[in-house]
């Protein structure tokens, strides 16, 4: 009886994961990606220096703010169509390890939870993969 019952979704697993990605990508772009992408340098500077205060090379903010405004703008877009999913995956990781860290040592874990959200489904993403609802499995 429960095979019929849940026989006809067996392709829900990449349904929902399909989901989860799309979801992951559009709303990361949405909400914080792409008012960043529009932003200033000194906005970009701020954003980097967040990773480069840690190891001294101030000179680089304004690169990894770059990385940070793609990763969480364009890379969201390409993880939501599943395209160079594994690699904008880990960027988006990164980016949110990073906020997850800066949340924790300024505010402590009370402002943690957004980041920290983002940085577990993108890991989970990396590890899966893009799925076979992407653009890698229909150009790989």
């Amino acid at each position: 009886m429960k095979y019929l019952i849940f026989g006809s979704l067996r392709p829900f697993p990449e349904t929902s994961f399909l989901i989860l990605r799309f979801f992951t990508g559009i709303t990361m772009c949405y909400y914080h990606g792409w008012s960043k992408l529009f932003s200033s340098i000194e906005r970009l500077d701020k954003l980097g220096s967040n990773f480069t205060k840690w190891f001294g090379l101030d000179s680089l903010s304004v690169p990894f703010g770059i990385i940070a405004t793609f990763s969480e703008s364009i890379g969201a877009l390409m993880l939501a169509l599943g395209f160079l999913t594994r690699p904008t995956a880990f960027l988006l990781a990164f980016t949110m390890m990073v906020a997850t860290v800066k949340n924790i040592t300024g505010v402590g874990m009370e402002k943690t939870e957004l980041s920290l959200i983002f940085l577990i489904l993108s890991c989970v993403i990396f590890i899966r993969g893009s799925g076979r609802y992407s653009l890698d499995k229909l150009f790989f």
